[in-house]
């Protein structure tokens, strides 16, 4: 005889998705931060798969969450789970008539602000029934989205790209010392990083990209970086060394956005390794959402639109 067994519940792809994100992250209120739904509607959804399952999937603690054997298991099957539908929404939109859904943007701020403006609203005019989803993060944010898969696009600093990942040329966003006028380094046509550490500093994202690259530099020189201030937006330093606190190091793009004020001139930093160069990203994968191609054609200065 064959055992009875229990009815299966019906399955929410969406709760499985949820329920991964938590796996991967080790805590309800990260993976509800990264996937943009309340920590008490995650929760709900968690507790609604496990129902379907009839057993618990994760241990909840004030730490976190760690994942039971069951939930291992449906960890492991549900990321096939979920590819084999990415899968199949790449394939259904490659055979559409339009291209149409939504693309997710990670973007550095220099980017944000120099950039992308003027580039996402050429796109938009191509592609109307696209909606752009973007988020500004930190470069090390951007290739974890990627890699993650919560980004279809990337734009962060160049770097040697993970494993799994394509890289593209974006754009050249060589790095500028913002100085106050009268300043002594004023007078210079271009300034070695030396000179700029010999003086007072305003900051910019502390732990971001650019701050730990001056960090690094700086001790390469066996000096400090050592910003009397740090702030968290490029108009908010040009501010500051417009009122003669100090001298900033920032991308020429956030000076092209920010700079029409005659309060400080700008002199090259005279460093090889200023001449930094910004990326696009994505996870290499076969064939790409057409969403994913339209967005990166635009972005690389593509001028035929896609077929649709």
């Amino acid at each position: 005889m064959t055992a009875n067994r229990p009815p299966v519940r019906r399955l929410d792809t969406y709760s499985l998705r949820l329920f991964i994100a938590v796996a991967r992250s080790g805590s309800i209120a990260r993976a509800a931060e990264t996937e943009h739904i309340a920590s008490s509607a995650l929760s709900r959804r968690l507790s609604d798969l496990e129902h379907a399952f009839g057993t618990a999937l994760l241990v909840r603690s004030p730490r976190g969450v760690v994942l039971t054997d069951a939930g291992r298991r449906v960890f492991e099957r549900g990321m096939q789970i979920d590819e084999e539908l990415q899968s199949l929404v790449r394939e259904v939109q490659e055979q559409g008539d339009e291209v149409r859904g939504t693309v997710r943007l990670y973007a550095n701020m220099s980017a944000v602000v120099g950039f992308l403006p003027e580039k996402l609203s050429q796109f938009r005019a191509r592609y109307p029934h696209v909606r752009i989803s973007l988020h500004e993060a930190d470069t090390r944010e951007v290739l974890r989205a990627c890699l993650d898969d919560r980004a279809d696009v990337g734009v962060g600093v160049a770097v040697p790209p993970a494993s799994g990942l394509d890289a593209w040329y974006f754009a050249s966003d060589p790095l500028q010392v913002v100085i106050p006028p009268g300043h002594a380094l004023a007078a210079h046509g271009a300034v070695d990083f030396a000179q700029v550490l010999a003086h007072p500093l305003i900051g910019v994202h502390q732990g971001g990209a650019l701050d730990r690259m001056l960090h690094e530099r700086a001790e390469a020189l066996q000096q400090r970086f050592n910003p009397e201030v740090s702030l968290s937006s490029f108009d908010a330093v040009c501010r500051m060394v417009e009122a003669g606190l100090g001298i900033a190091v920032v991308p020429q793009s956030a000076v092209a956005a920010y700079g029409g004020s005659a309060g400080f001139v700008l002199r090259p930093l005279a460093e090889p390794w200023a001449q930094r160069e910004l990326h696009l990203y994505a996870l290499r994968r076969q064939p790409q959402l057409r969403t994913t191609q339209a967005l990166l054609q635009v972005l690389q200065g593509g001028g035929e639109q896609l077929p649709g």
